[in-house]
């Protein structure tokens, strides 16, 4: 279990976050939600590693963590599949790895021109099999499935949170059905109203 509580942040001298609690359980989702700028994204960071708290505390967060960011954060140059195997171990047989991205709806013309050519839609696909498939017992999805067209979205989904079981996942969302479909627990966040 992931636990926060009172979590404070300040950046760039604005209170992004202030007196959050919240608990993720180890084989669950956690969805938050809330308006632009209330601290979503910066609460994933902080469970990444990548920020650090100004105040409150962060207790069990695991060592091994994978994440989909707003942006794919892909390398450019390498194709759909090596950019996959970045974050697996060695051994790995690509027909694993191919396999998880064509259950993603990568086709197989994609798999292996370099991702700059490849559509933004695909590219997202990319970077949520590279997330699912790292050996994380964390994974933050943020808006994971911004790029992914209406028809396959629902499909995508389904196999991000059959990917995610056993794993704490928290998903940053706008998406209420999004989090309803991952059977996620949803905490809505709201803005921190500065002190006058």
């Amino acid at each position: 279990m992931i636990t926060v509580r009172g979590l404070r942040v300040v950046l760039a001298g604005r209170v992004v976050l202030d007196g959050v609690d919240l608990d993720l359980p180890d084989d669950g989702v956690l969805a938050v939600m809330g308006p632009n700028g209330c601290g979503k994204t910066t609460l994933g960071r902080v469970l990444l590693g990548l920020v650090a708290p100004d105040g409150g505390t962060v207790v069990g967060t695991p060592t091994r963590r994978a994440a989909v960011f707003q942006d794919d954060r892909l390398c450019e140059h390498l194709d759909a599949v090596a950019n996959v195997r970045l974050v697996l171990p060695r051994g790995v047989p690509t027909a694993d790895v191919v396999d998880a991205l064509h259950l993603l709806g990568l086709p197989d013309d994609a798999l292996t021109r370099p991702v700059r050519r490849l559509s933004g839609g695909q590219r997202r696909r990319v970077a949520i099999a590279r997330a699912v498939l790292a050996d994380a017992d964390l994974v933050v999805l943020d808006e994971p499935f911004t790029g992914i067209d209406a028809a396959s979205r629902p499909d995508v989904v389904d196999r991000v949170a059959h990917a995610c079981v056993g794993r704490a996942v928290l998903l940053v969302t706008h998406d209420r059905d999004e989090a309803v479909r991952m059977g996620a627990e949803v905490v809505d966040l709201v803005p921190v109203v500065p002190r006058v």
